[in-house]
């Protein structure tokens, strides 16, 4: 089942269950996903999906970490629940080992060699690993290697 008909039944049933939370979050996720079907004109392809779910997650954690700083408890954990539920349709994240590996491949393919190289590395990385890695620990992780 791809993920918008898997997040509708999700919401039907977070609605039969009367939980309010949870049909909030689920509400949430399908309007960024409608939206960026609408936006292309099509159905999203499953990597589409991860890409707006992962875009969706990043949010979550800045506005989490943004209530957090100005006092706002109760909206922090508000966002870090929105966040636990938008993570159940994500798939696993890889190791760090794992990405490393993926790295690794990815550079002796395209012959890097410094840092010059990092946007190559980094766009066969980011395609192999989409949604399953964050884009920031993938840089951290290539600068090292190509450093």
């Amino acid at each position: 089942m791809t993920l918008v008909p898997r997040i509708e039944e999700e919401l039907k049933v977070a609605r039969l269950e009367r939980d309010a939370d949870r049909r909030d979050a689920l509400s949430l996720l399908l309007n960024a996903l409608r939206g960026a079907q609408k936006e292309l004109g099509r159905p999203l392809t499953e990597e589409e999906s991860l890409q707006v779910l992962q875009r969706e997650r990043k949010r979550r954690l800045e506005a989490a970490e943004a209530f957090r700083e100005a006092g706002r408890e109760e909206q922090a954990e508000d966002e870090e629940y929105e966040l636990e539920v938008l993570e159940e349709f994500m798939p696993e994240p890889l190791s760090e080992a794992e990405i490393e590996e993926i790295i690794d491949d990815v550079i002796s393919e395209v012959g890097a060699t410094s840092i010059r190289d990092m946007g190559r590395v980094m766009a066969g990385v980011m395609h192999q690993v989409s949604g399953r890695a964050d884009g920031s620990v993938v840089s951290q992780l290539v600068k090292e290697k190509l450093a």
